[in-house]
């Protein structure tokens, strides 16, 4: 018997330290479908496009998951910026300084910014993202659109300045947050794993910019890879308990399917170390799925 409660601590030790984790919704903007899926056959409906950063943390360890756009950014591509993503963290408790580690899934402009305002941060990053972004396909439109080449520039000033390290691959940040490449959308797109109070959590970020794209096998337009993006979606699949453990990079529903810290942060914030709140909304339960 006292082997047996040992045996039950040893399997209690070994789970991380749960993290708190947070989607912080911080741009928006109207869009269609058809901007968003190939082949889609209801492409003249309506889909807004809503953009997170996510914050995971427990006693000793804040790590900020990609980093917004600036102000600029947000004027010269017509997006809403309704908060400075990195400013807002103190809404969550959490300042700037206090971030230490910070992911960033690939560089798009919209994940990739503000790295200027998180001063003792330690930057991952997948090479291969590095490689793709000041390498040869940046010489053509249809890869560098959505590149800032001011977020690219500051990025590779962290290299120099020994703030960034650099993964080749599936790796750990702690022992509670493990990063996940799978390429599609970029070269060096990854996705992030979270130990939270519920389990596991993916945070898909762009592997799967809508809960519709990785559960009906929907391709966005803007891909490097389309055979690696679909492969990105049946990972996700795979490794999350259920469907509700993964959480998509730009889908509006997050923000109505989980409950906000307290009530001053409705629409601004939501806790993703809880329950959801409703089930997942398809608009077509008759799309085939990975």
């Amino acid at each position: 018997m006292l082997a047996a409660l040992n045996e039950v601590r040893h399997m209690s030790n070994s789970l991380p330290v749960p993290y708190e984790l947070f989607a912080l919704r911080y741009a928006t903007r109207p869009g269609r479908r058809a901007e968003f899926f190939v082949g889609d056959p209801q492409h003249e409906g309506p889909m807004d496009l809503d953009y997170y950063v996510w914050l995971a943390r427990r006693p000793g360890h804040g790590c900020l998951i990609d980093t917004g756009f600036y102000e600029n950014a947000a004027r010269r591509r017509g997006r809403e910026l309704l908060r400075n993503p990195i400013e807002a963290l103190e809404l969550l408790g959490t300042r700037p300084d206090q971030v230490q580690d910070v992911v960033l899934t690939h560089f798009h402009y919209d994940h990739a910014g503000n790295c200027d305002l998180l001063p003792n941060a330690r930057f991952h990053m997948q090479e291969r993202e590095m490689q793709f972004a000041t390498g040869s396909y940046m010489a053509d439109k249809a890869f560098n659109m959505a590149y800032n080449v001011e977020d690219v520039t500051r990025l590779v000033e962290q290299v120099f300045l020994g703030r960034v390290q650099f993964h080749d691959g599936d790796a750990s940040v702690s022992d509670g947050i493990t990063l996940h490449h799978v390429g599609g959308h970029t070269m060096g797109q990854q996705f992030v794993r979270v130990f939270t109070r519920r389990g596991w959590v993916l945070l898909a970020s762009d592997a799967s910019h809508f809960y519709e794209g990785y559960m009906c096998c929907r391709i966005m337009p803007l891909v490097f890879h389309v055979g690696e993006m679909v492969l990105g979606f049946k990972r996700l699949r795979a490794m999350a308990e259920t469907d509700d453990h993964v959480i998509p990079g730009h889908d509006a529903q997050v923000m109505q399917r989980y409950a906000a810290p307290s009530p001053e942060l409705e629409g601004i914030a939501v806790r993703l170390d809880e329950a959801p709140l409703r089930s997942i909304d398809l608009p077509n339960p008759k799309h085939e799925r990975t």
